[in-house]
């Protein structure tokens, strides 16, 4: 599962990366698309108004070449007219070239109208320059004097100049797209930056985490061999000492086989064995049964050491612990009873009691050695105390002593279920 998360993070984390670098990558190719644009309008818009002012100038040449021929009669005044004649065609139809392809509505209209007025203008010169080549000088000069060519060049130049104008606009809004594209590339520079400092840093966290998971497994897979091991190594103890109760036993009974008159002692002394290999399998946990008596469990670990001299009072209700409880509690057991024969009150003719009730789901059991003067509570801790303390957990519940002067109590509190 952990590797799992972790999978899962670091594909949301790379996504997210990938996602983010996409999106800048697309800012910066529409930014360099805006710039390319505005560089293609700039160099369009510049020869839009060169050919503008191509037919703006070349109408003022022929006007100009067409007032000086019309004063002096001098023909060498025309060739400013030739030139402009010569060049407004081709400069319009350039503008038609250039404006063409995406010309507005209004562009458009503005072409049509440049071009039929830069003719009417062109013509009326040529009908002025052909009355004065007709010698029909006061014809022409009536003609100049109408307002009609002033206007209809009024109309052309104020045709160019709306003309320049909606191409300063174009400009303009080409620049203006690309100063918004060049504005949004810095936020989400500065967002990736932020992103790839924080991916940076959930990597970090999530390498440890790897790590961490990999040094887990491989403490739990050390540990399970340990585990392994020490069970090994238990059952192999556990089996070699019930060889040797097996042993024991079998050389009492070969005993008694030569001395008849002593069977009944050596008798007594094999069912003082039998006990407590019993008391020895319930404190390993060799009764294979998923609840046991907790009666049962004191009269078995009490049984190897009793006698007429050693007397024992057991007492409490019925209590079925589960297995899990039995083995440690039983271990707790047999280390009080085997105290009590070599410190406490079976070291001489004294009596151990125990007891027990059950409050809240909880047994509370008593260990109380009367009869027998304890020494005060050993100044260092031995085996058996840290063997109590540990058992103490597993059973998730405490093992209190305490060294009264009439005896050792002992209190045991544990769950009576899981």
């Amino acid at each position: 599962m952990k590797r799992r998360g972790l999978r899962w993070s670091n594909f949301i984390l790379i996504s997210v990366i990938g996602a983010a670098m996409f999106a800048l990558l697309f800012l910066v190719w529409r930014n360099i698309e805006a710039e390319r644009a505005e560089r293609a309008q700039v160099r369009l818009t510049s020869e839009v108004m060169v050919s503008l002012r191509d037919v703006g100038r070349a109408a003022r040449m022929a006007e100009t070449g067409q007032r000086g021929y019309l004063i002096t009669l001098d023909r060498r005044y025309l060739i400013p007219y030739d030139v402009g004649r010569e060049q407004v065609g081709p400069a319009i139809d350039r503008l038609r070239q250039l404006v063409g392809p995406h010309a507005t509505p209004r562009q458009a209209e503005l072409i049509d109208e440049i071009d039929a007025l830069a003719r009417a203008k062109f013509a009326e010169l040529s009908e002025s320059i052909d009355l004065l080549a007709a010698g029909r000088l006061l014809d022409a000069r009536r003609g100049v004097l109408t307002d009609e060519g002033i206007e209809t060049m009024e109309r052309l130049e104020r045709a160019i100049r709306e003309m320049e104008g909606i191409e300063a606009k174009i400009l303009s809004q080409a620049a203006q797209d690309t100063a918004r594209a060049e504005a949004r590339v810095l936020p989400m520079l500065g967002g990736l930056l932020v992103l790839l400092i924080l991916a940076l840093i959930a990597g970090l966290l999530l390498a440890g985490r790897a790590a961490r998971a990999e040094a887990e497994a491989a403490q739990a897979a050390a540990l399970g061999e340990a585990r392994d091991r020490a069970d090994l190594l238990a059952r192999e103890l556990n089996h070699r000492v019930k060889n040797l109760f097996a042993v024991v036993l079998a050389i009492v009974q070969m005993s008694a086989r030569d001395k008849p008159e002593a069977k009944e002692v050596t008798e007594s002394i094999a069912q003082r064995i039998r006990a407590l290999l019993t008391a020895h399998e319930v404190s390993q946990g060799e009764l294979e049964r998923p609840v046991a008596s907790l009666h049962q469990l004191v009269e078995t670990s009490l049984a190897p050491y009793r006698s007429a001299n050693q007397t024992a009072e057991v007492e409490g209700p019925e209590v079925l612990l589960p297995a899990k409880r039995i083995t440690p509690l039983g271990l707790v057991l047999h280390e009080l009873t085997t105290n009590a024969v070599k410190y406490g009150a079976w070291n001489g003719a004294g009596t151990v009691r125990v007891t027990w009730e059950v409050r809240d789901s909880r047994v509370f059991l008593k260990w109380h050695e009367i009869g027998s003067a304890t020494i005060g509570e050993p100044d260092h801790k031995g085996f058996g105390s840290l063997l109590m303390n540990s058992a103490a957990r597993q059973f998730g519940g405490s093992v209190d002593r305490d060294f009264a002067p009439e005896g050792l109590i002992v209190t045991i509190d544990l769950p009576v279920e899981d």
